[in-house]
């Protein structure tokens, strides 16, 4: 983003970075289809304060059968918020009095998008949806290249998620129903 603001102005390509960094919540949200089911008004701040954090909290949450997930959820989402807030003023305010070198911090990202799939991986005991996203990634990385591969992958892996949907979303259902009968078995 930086090089964008400090370039000359290109609507085009400011446009599509931001369609390819925001894509991302488009995969969140249907990955939590499932467990924002029935949330009631609690759903569209849930839905709203998604971020990488809340996601990867949210997702691999095992929540006790004896806690509200509504209210669980919504105050992982609304804590991850405020922390995002108080950051971003304090940043705005102080950082200029900070000094600091981050090079070599450009893995942050990186690290944490490999540990939200590896948690999903470990948890899931079916891996279609994750197949999914690596086999389109590696289907538009040989067709465009490594510069051009990104939103035809997110293309490719939103349809074939939106095709096979009910498939996913059966195996989701049976998947949570068994750890369900698993977390009251040992009671």
């Amino acid at each position: 983003m930086t090089s964008i603001l400090l370039s000359s102005f290109n609507p085009v390509s400011a446009f599509m970075t931001a369609l390819m960094v925001g894509a991302r919540h488009i995969f969140y949200g249907i990955s939590m289809l499932h467990k924002y089911k029935s949330m009631g008004m609690k759903k569209y701040y849930l839905i709203f304060s998604t971020s990488d954090e809340t996601f990867a909290v949210n997702y691999t949450a095992e929540v006790d059968l004896d806690t509200d997930r509504g209210w669980f959820y919504f105050w992982v989402s609304f804590l991850d918020q405020m922390y995002w807030f108080a950051g971003a003023a304090i940043g705005a305010l102080a950082g200029s009095l900070i000094k600091t070198n981050v090079k070599g911090l450009d893995f942050v990202m990186t690290a944490l998008f490999i540990v939200i799939f590896m948690n999903q991986w470990v948890k899931d005991k079916s891996h279609k949806s994750a197949l999914i996203g690596i086999l389109g990634s590696l289907i538009a990385l040989i067709i465009f290249g490594p510069d051009r591969f990104m939103i035809p992958a997110m293309i490719i892996i939103l349809s074939c998620l939106l095709i096979f949907r009910k498939q996913i979303d059966e195996r989701s259902s049976e998947d949570d129903k068994e750890r369900a009968a698993g977390d009251t078995g040992g009671r």
